[in-house]
């Protein structure tokens, strides 16, 4: 069997490479540029969900962007937050939606993520409770 050489790769341009990069989306580096990124009807959510996790995490906690989207770190991440076409998630680990299971009822979970609907009022108090609950977990 004959050995063919390897294709020869046209070294990118400069116009190319600018093409490419034009299409990649901007990836969000504060949780404030992530929210202002938002669409519109999930902006106020996403308010409410940043606002009941501030209101309980330790003020010495760390907001941060990990995986493209906004978390709180306080050791370790806390729990991570993001806003989609038809609702908010909450992702506090598997073990946290386990906890509230009977509670999230409503809700469509997967192992460590709550879908919250934006045709919905942010159910904050049990968004409260399940940051604690991480909290919790991690001390």
């Amino acid at each position: 069997m004959r050995k063919t050489k390897p294709a020869k790769r046209r070294p990118a341009t400069k116009r190319t490479a600018l093409k490419k990069a034009a299409k990649r989306p901007i990836s969000p580096t504060t949780v404030e540029q992530y929210i202002a990124a938002a669409n519109a009807a999930a902006r106020p959510a996403l308010k409410q969900i940043r606002a009941a996790i501030l209101s309980v995490v330790p003020a010495e906690s760390v907001e941060i962007i990990s995986y493209q989207i906004p978390a709180f770190r306080h050791k370790k991440v806390l729990v991570w937050y993001a806003a989609f076409n038809e609702h908010c998630s909450l992702f506090p680990t598997a073990a946290v939606v386990g906890q509230f299971k009977d509670e999230l009822r409503g809700y469509s979970t997967s192992k460590g993520t709550v879908h919250f609907p934006l045709s919905k009022p942010m159910p904050v108090t049990l968004i409260r409770k399940m940051v604690q609950a991480r909290l919790a977990r991690t001390a």
